[in-house]
């Protein structure tokens, strides 16, 4: 009996380090691809709606924090619109909290429930269960390390096993993306 429940430990915790060893990939895959969908015109109108912001990516976070765990944030244009979206993670439930870029107030919540937006939210939720830093303590620092920059997003994954942040900043006209270690 005892042999048997080893190896049932055994293959669950095989099975654990599968499905979060998955969930790593898609991470690294979903923080890659953040800006490869969109073409010049698309980061060019992010860049100029990006000024009409009153509140920044923190703002956004703190803000979606009533909603549960901010697992990633990002500015992106939507229909032409600014928007700033906060996916959170709560009670093992994932939540897209969309933010009023003028005010910081939580305009909508919507439960994330699959396809490429629950793969996302679950491999960036991983990477949080890992990480000794919040989202936006890594966005602070990265933040203090380039004082003129403005956060566009933050997207953590897992990266030789730790958990790090993805973290897209404007600096003047230019994207750039910095990884910020959250362990």
């Amino acid at each position: 009996m005892e042999v048997n429940m080893t190896r049932r430990k055994m293959l669950l915790m095989t099975a654990g380090a599968t499905v979060l060893g998955l969930a790593a990939l898609v991470g690294l895959a979903d923080q890659n691809a953040i800006f490869a969908d969109d073409d010049d015109e698309g980061q060019e109108a992010l860049i100029k709606l990006l000024d009409t912001s009153k509140i920044n990516l923190q703002q956004g976070i703190v803000a979606s924090e009533q909603q549960g765990q901010p697992i990633s944030a990002k500015f992106e244009v939507e229909e032409g619109k600014l928007q700033l979206s906060v996916y959170t993670a709560k009670e093992g439930k994932f939540f897209e909290v969309l933010i009023n870029y003028m005010t910081g107030k939580v305009l909508k919540v919507e439960p994330i429930t699959e396809g490429d937006d629950f793969a996302a939210a679950t491999s960036q939720s991983a990477a949080m269960s890992m990480a000794k830093t919040s989202l936006k303590e890594a966005v602070d620092k990265a933040v203090s390390q380039s004082a003129k920059a403005r956060v566009v997003s933050a997207v953590p994954g897992l990266k030789d096993g730790h958990p790090v942040a993805s973290i897209v900043l404007l600096d003047g006209e230019q994207l750039k993306t910095v990884q910020q270690p959250l362990d």
